[in-house]
């Protein structure tokens, strides 16, 4: 029922439903009835089987009872956040042994975080961002070594950062942002090497000096400690960071010198230095940071000349306002001579006057020779550019209609299009309100710019326009391919003109095509480049069964590769792919790779030759693709063949299966009902 447009209220009789697992009404328009707007949580404890239960996101409001304490004790996650709730936490939610996720985020909660969620020994998230909570973080949390994600932002927090935490061993993002939070940073919380999503501890009045342990959090993504009273230099240790790729460190009083070694941080988008007491030269160091974006040096004491090179060279992503003594040196090629300007000073008038009167001919005789050229041209451009329009598109889709809707994805639907040369072509149209639109259009066009490959989809055209209504428009113009996503032959949607899937030598030619694709994209490629979502949705069929891989949304640009390591230009805050299909270590944090995608094809391979996606409702819950094959190799592999696969393979060695229906009709049934025993029996007999 969530995420629905549901209102009222939520009734009491709950109670009635002993073995309810699952109660969900978030994001709705749910209100409270009367005083007891929370009436309801009491009336669920009977509910003992009861695992999940969320009523986030709506206009509930009221004191949490104490009672929510005798929930079930196989709860696991409880989403309150979103709400107008008040008062303070309940101790008694200490009780909830169980809980993997506890959200009580953006309410207006008061008081202290109870000591009893130091109890909550198998939580992995703790959300209680956006209230006016208060006190000091007590020093149970360090208790919750499973913890993955804790968010205490926007609070009213007080005092230091717990030495406790250096205990959650786990932890993957903490975020302490937006309190009154003081004292100096624990060094035991910089030892955490799980720590790699987020690390803000920004806005609050934190002091001293930024220990050189931070160097130990060698794979987070974004540090912010921005808006406190931190002191002294900035470490050289940080340039052991090699996954950062944002660095917010504005408005504190460092001094000394940027270090040097922050050149060494090679996948740094955005460095933001600006409002401390930083003196000396911009180091040159700062130049070989090509993934470097926005730079912020304001309102230091910096001095000298400004490098060239990288961020340098776009004066516009560079902030540099509030230091006085810095100049740009503009003649960033070879410094001139000053004392030679005169002289030279005639010389560029009289060349100058040349230029202008040999630009004139040639701009005369370029106005001739396109009169001739003019219907060819427009031609040419009629078939470019017109066809990246939206009222060709429009045109070409007949108003987007549903008729020639072909698929759906996480961030637009494709449709099949004619334009005007009756070239038939694929348009993803991308859902500008769906969050990481814009990104993922930004990512695949950047990524198809420079890449032709057969065995990639080939991204004609782009279009960014406004529609009829004057709203944003991204699209996305593809050749169309006829045959379908590999997907639709695994699951036998799609089958040739005479009713059969694809054959061995077919799936195998499949497997070569993509992996002809992965290794141009990998290794050669000028800017090599990672799908990060290679999936069988995404590989797509021609006339003649050629596969072409296709949705680059989610790729990455890799900018350099040292020994085994790679840096991403792109920055990677959230988990990103598809189920079954990710690599387990990126759950872990770690960056996105050509180690990945060689997972994802794995994955592939095992499903073209089982035809079982990671996400059969035939697998079990606890079970997933890689496991089910790994448990069945080698004594029994014949048991996760494809069974149409089999009847391929039995036909090769069954002269009379095509001419026999009896025959045709006793095989048929033993394949067909999976009797693998006497199926293999078949086949061992027939290859005798």
């Amino acid at each position: 029922m969530a995420c629905n447009l549901l209102e009222g209220t939520v009734p009491l009789g709950l109670g009635n439903l002993p073995f309810l697992e699952m109660y969900n009404i978030g994001s709705n328009e749910i209100v409270s009835s009367g005083d007891n707007g929370l009436g309801f949580i009491t009336s669920l404890t009977n509910s003992t089987r009861l695992k999940f239960l969320g009523f986030g996101g709506n206009l509930l409001q009221g004191i949490i009872p104490e009672s929510i304490g005798n929930l079930s004790k196989v709860l696991e996650r409880l989403y309150m956040g979103g709400n107008h709730f008040y008062g303070t936490i309940p101790a008694s939610i200490g009780y909830l042994s169980n809980l993997t996720l506890l959200n009580l985020s953006n309410n207006a909660i008061t008081g202290e975080i109870p000591q009893e969620i130091g109890k909550l020994e198998n939580l992995k998230v703790l959300g209680l961002a956006g209230n006016r909570i208060s006190g000091r973080i007590p020093d149970s949390l360090g208790n919750l070594q499973e913890l993955n994600n804790i968010d205490l932002s926007g609070n009213e927090l007080v005092g230091g950062i717990p030495t406790a935490f250096g205990n959650l061993h786990s932890v993957l993002s903490l975020d302490l942002s937006n309190n009154k939070l003081n004292g100096t940073i624990p060094k035991e919380v910089l030892n955490l090497p799980s720590l790699t999503i987020i690390f803000n501890l920004s806005n609050n009045f934190l002091s001293g000096n930024l220990p050189q342990e931070i160097g130990s959090l060698g794979n987070i993504v974004t540090i912010d400690l921005s808006n406190n009273c931190l002191s002294g230099n900035i470490p050289s240790m940080i340039k052991n960071c090699k996954s950062l790729e944002e660095l917010y460190i504005a408005r504190n009083i460092f001094s000394g010198h940027i270090p040097g070694t922050l050149g060494e941080v090679k996948g740094l988008e955005t460095l933001d230095l600006s409002y401390n007491h930083l003196a000396g030269f911009i180091p040159l160091d700062l130049q070989k940071l090509h993934a470097l974006q926005s730079l912020n040096l304001a309102c230091n004491n910096l001095e000298g000349a400004v490098p060239c090179e990288c961020v340098f060279a776009n004066l516009s992503r560079v902030q540099l306002e509030g230091n006085p003594k810095l100049y740009l040196n503009f003649g960033c090629e070879n410094a001139q001579d000053h004392g030679r300007k005169p002289a030279k000073v005639c010389i560029f008038v009289i060349i100058g006057i040349m230029a202008t009167l040999v630009g004139f001919f040639c701009i005369v005789s370029l106005l001739y020779m396109k009169r001739r050229r003019n219907t060819d041209a427009s031609n040419l451009m009629e078939h470019h550019h017109h066809m990246g329009s939206y009222h060709n598109l429009r045109e070409a889709t007949e108003n987007f209609k549903e008729e020639n809707l072909i698929g759906n994805g996480s961030f637009g639907s494709v449709y099949k299009g004619c334009v005007n040369d009756g070239t038939v072509v694929a348009i993803k149209v991308l859902k500008i309100r769906k969050t990481g639109a814009w990104k993922s259009f930004l990512a695949e066009c950047e990524a198809l710019r420079n890449v032709r490959h057969q065995n990639l989809v080939k991204l004609i055209t782009s279009c960014s326009s406004v529609d009829l209504r004057n709203k944003n428009f991204l699209a996305l113009v593809y050749e169309f391919l006829g045959n379908g996503s590999l997907k639709d032959w695994v699951k036998g949607e799609r089958k040739k003109e005479n009713g059969e899937g694809l054959n061995l030598v077919e799936r195998l030619n499949v497997a070569i095509d993509v992996a002809s694709a992965m290794d141009y994209l990998h290794h050669d490629c000028e800017v090599p480049v990672v799908h990060c979502d290679l999936k069988h949705n995404n590989i797509l069929l021609d006339e003649d069964l050629t596969a072409k891989v296709g949705d680059f949304g989610l790729a990455r640009l890799l900018i350099e590769k040292v020994n085994d390591h790679q840096t991403s230009i792109s920055s990677i805050h959230a988990l990103k792919g598809s189920i079954g299909y990710i690599p387990p270590e990126y759950g872990l944090g770690v960056k996105p790779s050509t180690a990945g995608d060689a997972y994802s094809f794995g994955v592939i391979l095992l499903e073209l030759f089982t035809g079982k996606s990671p996400t059969d409702e035939s697998l079990m819950v606890e079970e997933n693709l890689v496991g089910w094959v790994q448990s069945a190799f080698p004594s029994k592999a014949l048991q996760v063949l494809d069974p149409e696969l089999l009847l391929l393979m039995f036909i090769l060695f069954h002269d009379d299966f095509a001419i026999n229906p009896e025959v045709q009709q006793n095989v048929q049934s033993q394949f067909l009902g999976l009797d693998y025993v006497a199926l293999e029996a078949l086949l061992t007999a027939e290859s005798a």
